[in-house]
């Protein structure tokens, strides 16, 4: 499956009318187990993807480290389409980025507004317009991405009067701007995340644990929401970690 195929697959799996899981990975063993377990997609995150590397989240990996992920577990699922998380873009221009990213191999991508070199939230009108420039570069090269524009604002505990109608206004420019999915991280349950499925028109993405569900409730109750997306973020591979341990200390 080309590039272009996979990125077209990857767009039509949001809109199928039922939440699309993308078990988020970090190399290409978990690639391929959770392939091999039937997903149509997945996704990477940067965590799992920087823990794995001995290396921390928030852009503490180069673009170049990130890319290196993505290529190897691409690579190792050729014909599953897959989506990355590239932080707020590692300071590079969006030409570049989808570039680069798409000689990777990943056909989607996040990008949220915290910019960690420089310590601040990027404005809603400076975020839509890298999104938008994400945007063009794909169309100009001819692949459907998805642009998964993420916003941090419910992670910004007291910086926002009205964290709810702030993610709402950070996440209409970005639609406006072309992202096709829009990932408000950290919305803390149903009400809030009910009002922002009303006020947007495409898809939402909402992390998730697979144990326990997300803050709005179980997948069947993000069916019923509307939910369009669900990703594990970090989550997949850390509670995987007391399954490890449990398997190893008796031969201690």
């Amino acid at each position: 499956m080309d590039i272009a195929t996979r990125a077209t697959t990857l767009l039509e799996l949001h809109h199928a009318g039922t939440p699309l899981v993308l078990p988020t990975v970090w190399d290409a063993w978990s690639a391929r187990v959770v392939a091999g377990a039937g997903f149509a997609a997945l996704s990477i995150g940067s965590h799992p993807l920087a823990d794995s590397r001995g290396q921390g989240d928030n852009e503490d990996m180069s673009l170049a480290d990130a890319l290196d992920g993505v290529r190897r577990i691409c690579s190792a699922v050729p014909d599953v389409p897959v989506t990355a998380d590239l932080e707020s873009g590692y300071d590079t221009p969006a030409g570049e980025l989808v570039e680069r990213m798409l000689e990777a191999g990943a056909v989607g991508l996040n990008i949220e507004d915290t910019v960690h070199s420089e310590g601040r939230m990027r404005s809603a009108t400076e975020h839509a317009d890298y999104i938008g420039a994400i945007r063009q570069a794909a169309d100009a090269a001819g692949v459907d991405v998805v642009v998964n524009a993420r916003t941090d604002v419910f992670l910004r505990k007291g910086q926002f009067d009205d964290p709810v109608a702030e993610a709402i206004t950070r996440l209409r420019a970005c639609e406006e701007a072309g992202a096709r999915c829009a990932y408000p991280v950290g919305v803390p349950g149903a009400d809030s995340l009910r009002a922002i499925l009303d006020a947007l028109s495409g898809p939402v993405n909402v992390i998730a644990n697979p144990r326990t569900g997300s803050a709005a409730g179980s997948l069947e109750d993000l069916a019923e929401l509307g939910v369009h997306r669900v990703t594990f973020g970090p989550r997949l591979m850390q509670e995987l970690a007391p399954d490890l341990t449990a398997l190893v200390t008796p031969w201690l």
